[in-house]
């Protein structure tokens, strides 16, 4: 049976790679496919990962309607056999809608990727609907790092490597986000501390956390007397 699968996990886990695997694995089978993507780092109308890898995708706009545009396609003789919906956290809650519908009614797979919350911490609108409508979530193993070296599992915000918890939702940057906005991602106790790697290395070089120099020894006190001895 179809299904509508959500791939999610933080920026850096792979998702946009394994959505290009999934596009190469199933082309290479003779099956063609139809790729969207909203806000892609590459630009408009690509669907772009961070090994350099690119392709041309089918830019989804607010006001773009997956299942209109879907059957449009396949009643001018196109043809479809699956569906790759990539940055879907972007989306609104009535495209994912639209989503579950090509899956039940014209019965094509639906694989959509995308983080689960933004810099806030908070669900976006379009993966907490996938969560709510998506037959299955998978969760990706490739584990994307903390600075610290633990799992990361929050996406943070930065301003010249600061990270900032105010703003609108959708702002798009990279994860070498320089003196421009950019993004992180952190395990829960430094992204709750808001300490990204460039406050960290910052802190390292306070001069109130180097080592203190050893202070002078104490000067030595006046000799002690050897006790007196009784004379007999």
């Amino acid at each position: 049976m179809p299904e509508l699968v959500f791939f999610s996990g933080t920026m850096d886990c792979g998702k946009s790679t394994l959505a290009l695997q999934i596009e190469h694995n199933r082309s290479a089978r003779g099956l063609q496919g139809m790729i969207f993507t909203r806000n892609d780092r590459a630009g408009a109308g690509k669907l772009s990962s961070r090994l350099g890898l690119v392709t041309e995708a089918v830019e989804a706009a607010e006001e773009f309607d997956f299942y209109a545009y879907l059957v449009d396609h396949l009643s001018r003789g196109g043809r479809c056999d699956y569906v790759i919906a990539d940055e879907a956290q972007f989306l609104a809650p009535e495209q994912i809608d639209q989503l579950a519908r090509v899956v039940d009614d014209l019965e094509l797979d639906v694989f959509a990727f995308g983080i689960t919350t933004d810099f806030r911490s908070k669900l976006f609108p379009g993966s907490q609907r996938l969560v709510e409508l998506a037959d299955r979530v998978e969760v990706l193993q490739v584990e994307a790092l903390c600075w610290c070296g633990a799992r990361a599992t929050h996406n943070a915000r930065t301003v010249g490597g600061v990270m900032v918890v105010e703003g609108a939702q959708v702002v798009v940057g990279d994860v070498d986000g320089g003196d421009e906005v950019g993004y992180e991602v952190l395990c829960r106790r430094h992204h709750r501390r808001r300490m990204t790697a460039a406050t960290a290395r910052a802190a390292a070089l306070s001069p109130d956390v180097l080592p203190v120099e050893p202070s002078e020894p104490p000067t030595a006190g006046p000799p002690v007397s050897a006790p007196l001895t009784a004379r007999s």
